[in-house]
């Protein structure tokens, strides 16, 4: 059965938790006490329509203020997919949280208030959701029970949102589609307010919709941890533990260690008690191999015709996700797995602006919020590749070595 993991978006208060609520709701895919809970917050607020949004809201900061902090990961099924929704705040101050829940997605939900249009928000998540390379991406006009069903206003953003993406990229393929979350109206079920909308619900899009398009990747295993181990089951056993970040690897294969450069074959493949002969992308596994080499947790293990260059600098584009500016030849940690070392921001090229689509070139502090293009300069050669040729080693995250928080997101050009 197929995964599909969406990110949603959009400017505060424009209805996420809630479109999230009915496209559970209608779907069935609500347990009995969340049905209950539903009653009861919709009893006690005394609503006229179920308040769905408290499925996803559960923080009580977030439901004493009536929006979204933090990201709610939220997981359903129906017959033929399986959904992994990210819940994103809408606050320009928690950016952060929209890129933390659009990095691991596939398809982005952009909602827009169909009183207000596209705001600075809007723009801002359509960017990071092409930042990130989402291909599949749905705009929802919702809250169209607000302004009386209007074909004419429903038109008139529409143009708005066609207009934004042409000028970000003619060659993107989108969906619009007209919805009030709160009714249910072209969530799940078509609306019979809207008859002049001949198009799809956004639960048809949903299911239709494809994974971003396969392409061959190479292999990369993050190592987390050696074991070597002596007892009565394993005698001399020395493995090492970690996760593919991409491509496969089979037993038999040669596998070249970095930075150690040396080489050795693998020859077993273990998920605990399971013996695989093969490891995909995704999997946690243990790999042994045929020569005692220098591996430690932090080194990248790759396929001898697959080797990615070393990098001492790093052209990046960075979406800061810090209260603290970073000023011109600040100092962070680079953390892209395992693997963690000193760099130096060396360069700021230039800060963009998601609305106009221009580069702003007087930049000498990186603030909250900002999507700019630095140069790193590394303590150690990385081995990252692009994030267009592979995209699940072509990101990191800068951590603040005083804080330990995490101040941006870095994908590697």
């Amino acid at each position: 059965m197929e995964i599909v993991r969406i990110s949603t978006a959009g400017s505060v208060d424009d209805g996420k938790s809630t479109l999230i609520g009915r496209l559970l709701y209608d779907n069935n895919a609500l347990t009995k006490e969340q049905e209950e809970l539903v009653i009861k917050k919709t009893k006690e607020k005394g609503l006229a329509d179920l308040d769905l949004s408290v499925i996803t809201d559960g923080l009580i900061a977030e439901r004493e203020q009536g929006i979204t902090i933090d990201v709610a990961n939220i997981y359903f099924s129906t017959s033929t997919r399986k959904f992994i929704i990210a819940d994103s705040p809408g606050h320009i101050e928690y950016t952060r949280n929209m890129v933390t829940g659009a990095s691991n997605s596939n398809l982005s939900i952009i909602l827009v208030d169909a009183r207000k249009g596209l705001l600075e928000q809007s723009h801002r998540h359509f960017y990071i959701s092409q930042l990130l390379e989402l291909d599949n991406v749905i705009f929802c006009v919702n809250k169209m029970d607000l302004v009386d069903y209007s074909e004419d206003q429903f038109i008139s953003i529409a143009i708005e949102i066609k207009a934004m993406v042409a000028n970000f990229n003619p060659d993107i393929e989108f969906s619009i589609v007209p919805i009030s979350s709160l009714k249910g109206d072209n969530v799940v079920v078509s609306s019979n307010n809207m008859g002049w909308y001949k198009g799809k619900t956004l639960n048809q899009l949903l299911h239709e919709s494809k994974e971003n398009k396969l392409k061959e990747v190479p292999f990369r295993y993050d190592v987390q941890q050696v074991f070597h181990v002596q007892n009565e089951q394993f005698v001399d056993y020395r493995g090492y533990a970690g996760k593919v970040i991409s491509g496969a690897i089979k037993v038999g294969e040669t596998i070249v260690s970095l930075p150690s450069l040396k080489q050795s074959k693998v020859t077993e493949i273990r998920r605990y008690k399971d013996i695989l002969e093969k490891a995909e992308a995704g999997d946690s596994v243990t790999i042994s191999l045929a020569d005692e080499i220098d591996i430690s947790r932090g080194s990248l293990l790759v396929k001898e015709n697959a080797i990615p260059e070393p990098k001492n600098e790093l052209i990046s584009t960075l979406v800061w996700m810090d209260d603290k500016p970073a000023l011109l030849n600040a100092k962070y940690l680079l953390k892209s797995g395992a693997r963690q070392f000193p760099v130096k921001i060396n360069e700021i090229n230039f800060t963009i602006d998601p609305i106009k689509l221009v580069e702003l070139n007087d930049s000498e502090s990186i603030k909250l919020n900002d999507i700019c293009s630095v140069k790193l300069r590394l303590s150690q050669p990385a081995f990252l590749d692009s994030f267009k040729e592979n995209r699940h080693n072509g990101v990191f995250i800068l951590i603040d070595e005083q804080s330990n928080n995490t101040v941006a997101l870095g994908i590697v050009k």
